[in-house]
């Protein structure tokens, strides 16, 4: 049932991506948010980027949607960043973005919705991410697997939230 690794043309192992199942490929393009961790330059804040229109949605229809999406995106990420990683090859694929996905539906849970509100989330979610101050380093380095690679955007997601909903509150909005 696993992928085959091989030696391609150049004597490099194939990491099986060719001979992946729907399974496993599924998991991959679920991973890099419909392909957007696969952009060249910052990875990481094309798919925060790519979160928000389906973040705008689901907060339109309100607190139980947004609910079960938490419920849905954290352990879909987990699942698809393990298996990811162990595609790639890497501890930590930049490729993998639905960790971002997901620590941004905690930055805007239950928000207010404004785009002061989603774009404020959204830059200080990407300098908890991109910087990590404590305990977000810590996890990133110490815990491994899909929920290493998820649980350091969670945290940084609680983060980004808590700072939005005080800059809201000192300045009224």
């Amino acid at each position: 049932m696993g992928y085959v690794k091989e030696r391609d043309l150049t004597g490099k192992q194939d990491q099986g991506l060719t001979k992946a199942g729907f399974y496993r490929k599924t998991a991959l393009f679920l991973s890099s948010w419909f392909g957007s961790g696969l952009m060249p330059i910052a990875p990481g804040t094309f798919g925060t980027l790519a979160a928000v229109p389906p973040v705008i949605i689901i907060d339109y229809f309100g607190i139980v949607p947004s609910v079960i999406s938490l419920i849905v995106i954290i352990p879909l990420a987990v699942w698809t960043s393990n298996i990811s990683q162990k595609l790639l090859g890497k501890d930590d694929p930049p490729e993998v973005v639905i960790d971002e996905v997901a620590g941004f539906f905690v930055t805007v849970f239950l928000l207010p919705f404004s785009w002061l509100s989603f774009t404020l989330g959204f830059l200080l979610f990407r300098v908890f991410d991109i910087f990590k101050p404590f305990p977000i380093g810590m996890i990133d380095k110490k815990v491994k697997g899909g929920i290493g690679i998820v649980l350091d955007d969670i945290v940084a997601g609680v983060y980004a939230n808590i700072c939005v909903r005080v800059v809201l509150a000192i300045f009224g909005l």
